[in-house]
């Protein structure tokens, strides 16, 4: 079973990035990935029914001299999923991959290495470009946006026929080369495992909707309509007699009350942020916008985010002001929300305690109570 695409409950959770944290702040707690806080962590969402958990891809920091800041330390995504695998029963373990850097033949093998380790409880999280910075590591080099997704168009068509073809193929492409392609085993899901991807340009969204079983989005960015957005995806995969599913991520800021879950964010994303790898990132991330055209304050709220969580939104408050947040995604249509806190431990406790978000969700007809995995 895999809990991502089985699950019955209309809002599926997830943790997102224990191989290296999201948070860009120097708080002594910040969470840092060390294996035994992450096996722990995953245990702990494992046995209270959460379906996912997506390890990113990361190579190196984003400030020169400073190679362990913010989100510098991360470990590899596919040997991290493959040893949750051994400790966990119901979570799907999700690794991220950066199809310019590895070769479909050998992504195939380790995919299908881990859905057979963890009993078909793994996906895919397919990324088409990154930072320049990391990717010149490689000497691969940033392609031109178009040109990124048709690398990954022909990147995806061979890994899923190595996943599913049984006799061996040739695949002549502009970017790729396959001459008797074939992999023994394949994948214990059929037809293969999940596919994520987080296109969002329109042929980023027509590649999301060709081939993502689940599409990755970000609500309430800068000039966007979140359930228009939502229903563009889905929409757009219906057209193509496809079901995909939508989920997004978010920073999680849980206390006993509203003021002291706003007096800690403030705190952590405030006097103790990472300014300058803030400053880094910010730049890069508004690089292709018009400045005059984004309010300061939008700006400053898309600084907090991005220090709070990787730029996602932030649900903050008490367990029911969390829940009713996320009753709300839940309303325009997300299939799922993966969550990150700046320190994994303290958060997902919190999130699975009796009577707190999970326990509200319940309340609120979005979630079931989770009964463990059936031996």
């Amino acid at each position: 079973m895999n809990a991502l695409v089985d699950s019955p409950n209309r809002l599926k959770l997830g943790l997102f990035g224990t191989n290296g944290g999201a948070t860009l702040t120097r708080v002594p707690e910040v969470w840092r990935p060390h294996w035994d806080r992450i096996v722990e962590v995953a245990k702990i969402a494992d046995q209270a029914g959460l379906e996912g958990s997506l390890g990113y891809a990361r190579w190196k920091g984003y400030i020169p001299g400073m190679p362990e800041a913010g989100v510098g330390y991360v470990v590899d995504p596919f040997t991290w999923a493959a040893g949750l695998s051994q400790v966990t029963s119901y979570t799907t373990h999700i690794a991220t991959v950066h199809g310019c850097v590895m070769h479909p033949v050998l992504a195939a093998k380790q995919c299908t290495t881990i859905d057979l380790i963890s009993g078909g409880r793994f996906a895919l999280n397919l990324v088409g470009g990154w930072n320049a910075i990391e990717l010149d590591m490689f000497g691969v080099g940033l392609r031109e946006h178009e040109a990124r997704y048709s690398e990954l168009e022909e990147w995806v068509q061979i890994l899923t026929k190595l996943w599913t073809e049984s006799t061996e193929f040739d695949f002549k492409g502009e970017y790729y080369d396959v001459k008797g392609g074939l992999s023994r085993p394949q994948p214990a899901q059929k037809p293969h495992p999940p596919i994520i991807n987080a296109g969002a340009s329109p042929r980023g969204l027509d590649f999301s909707t060709t081939y993502a079983d689940i599409c990755f989005t970000v609500p309430n960015v800068i000039g966007m309509d979140a359930r228009a957005k939502v229903a563009e995806y889905k929409d757009a995969a219906r057209a193509k007699g496809r079901e995909v599913q939508i989920w997004t991520y978010c920073a999680v800021v849980q206390r006993d009350s509203r003021e002291e879950a706003e007096e800690y964010l403030e705190y952590f994303t405030g006097p103790m942020a990472e300014n300058e790898l803030l400053d880094a990132w910010q730049a890069a991330s508004l690089a292709s916008t018009d400045r005059r055209h984004v309010p300061r304050e939008a700006i400053l709220a898309m600084r907090q985010r991005f220090a709070a969580g990787s730029g996602g939104p932030i649900l903050i408050g008490t367990a029911a002001d969390i829940a009713d947040q996320m009753a709300e995604m839940s309303e325009i249509g997300i299939d799922g929300i993966l969550l990150t806190w700046p320190d994994f431990t303290d958060g997902v406790r919190r999130l699975v305690a009796p009577g707190s978000v999970l326990t509200e969700l319940e309340k609120r007809g979005l979630r079931e109570p989770f009964e463990g995995v059936r031996a």
